[in-house]
């Protein structure tokens, strides 16, 4: 659980970007956020899809994974497949396809960590066919790239809103490719307890981020999520009992920081940089002295 373990997602170091109502890509020359992470200490870093699309503009994808390497760089995570589990005809998937395309090449080029999937968009889906559109996802992945294919479950999902759920889709998909993400503020604002965390088989626990919160809403639950979450630590959320309840589940992997802020998005790159290392790495540390590591 070493500091140097913290990767530094999308929506955490973009900048002033305008998540899903606008310009989603960054104005931040990938070059320099990968910079920036090997300066503080960061272990990889994340992309979204339409920040891929614009990067790709300038750079190809092999010189984005040149430029990554060469950065020190080792773990990258790409999102966000939603909608896959919409009929064939369906424009939204038709959508989704092409995005799928898009970081199914990514993750073969970058080796990546895993690919997110979920329904940020909140569709309803019976969960049989969920569960089934999940597996062939996961199933079409391997045939790609070596990544996973990890379900964020959130809020805004009408399908998968408790651990339960979440564990039903991917025991019943039963992909070894597949698991879940785990993200703190999601665990908080779904009453989701950090000992809850224990319950998940190690082979299901594909990722866990950190992000902070007050567990009482704002009038608007997406403007909070997107515009006022918090650096781990600077909330109310258990940040470092969610770490070591991941621990003693097995999970083994790095840890991502997804602090969606515009207080955050509104500094400049070295200091978003500094503030998402600084805060993650110390919150590690503190769930490091509660297991006596």
């Amino acid at each position: 659980m070493a500091s140097g373990d913290v990767v530094g997602l999308y929506w955490t170091v973009s900048g002033p970007v305008e998540v899903h109502v606008g310009r989603e890509w960054s104005l931040f020359d990938w070059r320099d956020r990968c910079a920036q992470a090997a300066r503080v200490g960061m272990s990889g870093t994340g992309i979204w899809h339409a920040d891929l699309e614009h990067v790709l503009e300038t750079y190809s994808l092999a010189e984005m994974k040149r430029i990554f390497d060469d950065s020190g760089l080792c773990h990258l995570e790409l999102e966000f497949v939603m909608d896959f589990f919409l009929d064939p005809d369906d424009e939204r998937r038709q959508a989704s396809d092409r995005v799928r395309a898009l970081l199914w090449e990514a993750a073969a080029v970058f080796g990546a960590h895993h690919v997110k999937v979920g329904n940020i968009p909140g569709v309803p889906c019976e969960l049989a066919r969920l569960t089934e559109a999940y597996a062939e996802l996961c199933a079409h992945g391997a045939e790609h790239h070596d990544a996973r294919v990890l379900y964020e479950f959130m809020p805004f999902d009408a399908n998968v809103r408790d651990l339960d759920t979440a564990l039903a889709v991917v025991e019943g998909a039963d992909a070894p490719n597949g698991g879940l993400v785990i993200d703190t503020w999601h665990m908080g604002k779904l009453g989701i307890e950090p000992g809850d965390l224990r319950r998940i088989p190690a082979r299901h626990l594909g990722w866990i981020e950190l992000s902070d919160g007050m567990f009482e809403n704002m009038p608007d639950l997406i403007d909070e999520t997107i515009n006022h979450r918090r650096l781990p630590g600077e909330g109310e959320f258990p940040i470092p009992d969610y770490v070591a309840a991941g621990r003693e589940a097995g999970y083994d992997g790095p840890w991502g920081v997804e602090v969606l802020s515009e207080e955050l998005r509104s500094l400049p790159i070295e200091q978003i940089f500094d503030r998402a290392y600084e805060t993650g790495s110390a919150q590690l540390a503190a769930a490091e002295r509660s297991l006596g590591v």
